[in-house]
């Protein structure tokens, strides 16, 4: 699989909203964010994005060194779907973002023969480095990446109110949902059920 093939990349977190995954792409730091990304070698935009639904669901977990408070994740074990984005880049940009997401540098480009013969990899222990087969679309696989424990075993922690607006304003955008729509797909997620409330996260997307 070369550099310049395609895959989709599924985000289901902060990378819902365009221009925070934009970051990723070409360096940068988000808004509300303390992390400054360098961005891919190749920084041209994706070429194409679609909003997509996942089978399973999203929880919060862990603590964020960016934003602080608990991080998605994605389990297909959880019931209900999970609402994503998918952005068609290429193979050394998927790469690139993946190592970023893992805190590593950028220029490695890690086989990725295992995940797409088997549907799962595991290039690490840590948080995202679990590697997952969602599906195929236009002929190119759709891989996103996970941590290696679901959310049974998760040490469950409320997200914060910056992560949570960057998660509601790419709902919003990829999939055209209402504030309180997008709040109400939040709140109820293993970690931030109990802690935010509908109207809290309404209030927050303004």
């Amino acid at each position: 699989m070369s550099g310049e093939a395609a895959v989709w990349y599924v985000a289901y977190g902060s990378n819902l909203y365009q221009e925070r995954f934009s970051c990723y792409l070409a360096g940068g730091r988000p808004a509300g964010g303390a992390r400054t990304y360098t961005g891919c070698r190749d920084t041209r935009p994706a070429r194409a994005s679609r909003a997509v639904e996942l089978p399973g669901g999203i929880y919060f977990a862990l603590t964020s060194l960016t934003w602080g408070g608990g991080m998605a994740f994605y389990d297909r074990g959880l019931p209900g779907r999970a609402a994503a984005r998918a952005y068609l880049l290429t193979r050394q940009q998927f790469c690139d973002v993946v190592a970023q997401e893992m805190r590593r540098e950028v220029g490695e480009d890690p086989d990725l023969s295992e995940v797409l013969r088997t549907g799962r990899q595991t290039l690490g222990p840590g948080r995202y480095e679990t590697l997952i087969r969602v599906g195929e679309r236009d002929g190119h696989p759709m891989l996103t990446f996970t941590s290696p424990d679901g959310a049974a075993r998760a040490e469950l922690n409320a997200p914060t109110a910056p992560y949570l607006t960057m998660l509601g304003n790419g709902l919003r955008e990829a999939h055209g949902w209402t504030a309180g729509r997008a709040a109400a797909y939040l709140c109820a997620r293993p970690g931030a059920a109990r802690a935010w409330t509908v109207a809290d996260i309404t209030a927050l997307l303004g």
